[in-house]
């Protein structure tokens, strides 16, 4: 059971709240705009450090309040771990068992969770940096190590651009670093996809009725190495003061039926593929964890068929996670056994009796 309680102070509509959740199912309804989504947000921003919905701080501290604060306690095995978090005019603040100096990272391991959401489709639909992030955020639970290799070529990057934007001076000593590290995290993002690859084949056929296929894209030529794709585009990055190949242009390519997704799949066929590569994440981080997330649907019902809902709740049903679900009506949803029920109403929670 990751999530045993959560409090919200002065985040969005919530003025004071505390979640008390059930270690399976959480059904949370109330009328639009009541603060449902709000509550996921601050279930999300308490394991993510930052808002599913993009949104800047300001947005986030209810109105006429300095700041917000985020308080839940995670269990992983045996141990719990209590998380807190504010947030304000001077900057975010994390601490983890009562110690500061905590960083986002440190969120995601104490509180793994996925969230589906209205807006899932761009998942499929948007360019190629959610698919990373999205291929990045699985790589980060199951392969070891991967993090500060990621962060090392984070930092290779932003010295070859500067060096790029400047004189050019010290540019090879930036690609050496940069293809050292860049290699690393290429085949980490290889062996996730291939750990996930069966997965997401299996959520994709069954809330598509459709053979989906995943094709990594590393971001430069196949014919190429990395090194004599910078070599070759050297000119063009001096030119553009940025680098053009290597990992931070990675894309996953999706196929479904040989057509490629995001051009000819319908908006709804889009959520449900979206959908699809949310549940098996969530489902091989599981796998590896050997242990139920969190994981949080936002109106799950918005712009599916009762049948699509109906294959798509099974497969969530199926996986075990703890779930946090929104509805306008507290009937629209049958859960396998009775959840707790929370009624949402300017920014007050309350559970049913």
């Amino acid at each position: 059971m990751p999530l045993l309680t959560f409090r919200a102070e002065n985040f969005r509509c919530l003025e004071d709240i505390t979640l008390d959740a059930d270690p399976k199912y959480n059904l949370i309804h109330g009328a639009n705009a009541s603060g449902k989504t709000s509550l996921l947000e601050g279930l999300a921003y308490l394991g993510r450090g930052k808002s599913f919905r993009g949104a800047p701080t300001t947005n986030l501290v209810r109105h006429g309040q300095q700041q917000f604060v985020l308080f839940g306690e995670a269990q992983r095995g045996d141990h719990t771990s209590r998380i807190g978090l504010r947030n304000g005019r001077e900057g975010l603040e994390i601490r983890i068992d009562g110690q500061p100096g905590a960083n986002t990272a440190a969120l995601a391991e104490r509180l793994p969770l996925q969230i589906i959401d209205p807006d899932i489709h761009d998942l499929v639909a948007a360019g190629p940096e959610n698919r990373r992030r999205y291929l990045d955020w699985i790589a980060f639970h199951v392969e070891h190590g991967f993090l500060p290799e990621w962060q090392a070529f984070r930092r290779a990057l932003k010295q070859r651009n500067a060096a790029l934007k400047g004189t050019g001076e010290g540019l090879d000593a930036w690609n050496a670093e940069f293809v050292e590290r860049g290699l690393k995290v290429d085949a980490a993002r290889r062996a996730t996809l291939k750990k996930s690859v069966e997965a997401l084949e299996k959520q994709g056929l069954s809330l598509l009725g459709s053979a989906v296929r995943y094709e990594y894209r590393s971001g430069w030529g196949q014919e190429q190495t990395l090194a004599e794709a910078l070599d070759a585009g050297a000119e063009r990055d001096l030119q553009q003061g940025s680098t053009q190949a290597g990992p931070h242009r990675a894309d996953i390519r999706l196929i479904v039926d040989e057509r490629q997704a995001r051009r000819l799949v319908s908006r709804g066929q889009q959520k449900l593929l979206a959908c699809a590569m949310i549940l098996a994440a969530t489902d091989v981080v599981q796998q590896h964890q050997k242990e139920p997330m969190l994981l949080l649907l936002d109106d799950p019902a918005a712009e599916l068929d009762t049948d699509s809902l109906a294959r798509l709740m099974e497969q969530v049903f199926a996986l075990g996670s703890q779930l946090v679900v929104t509805a306008l009506d507290p009937t629209a949803l049958i859960f396998p056994q009775q959840p707790a029920v929370f009624h949402v109403e300017r920014g007050e929670l309350s559970r049913d009796q």
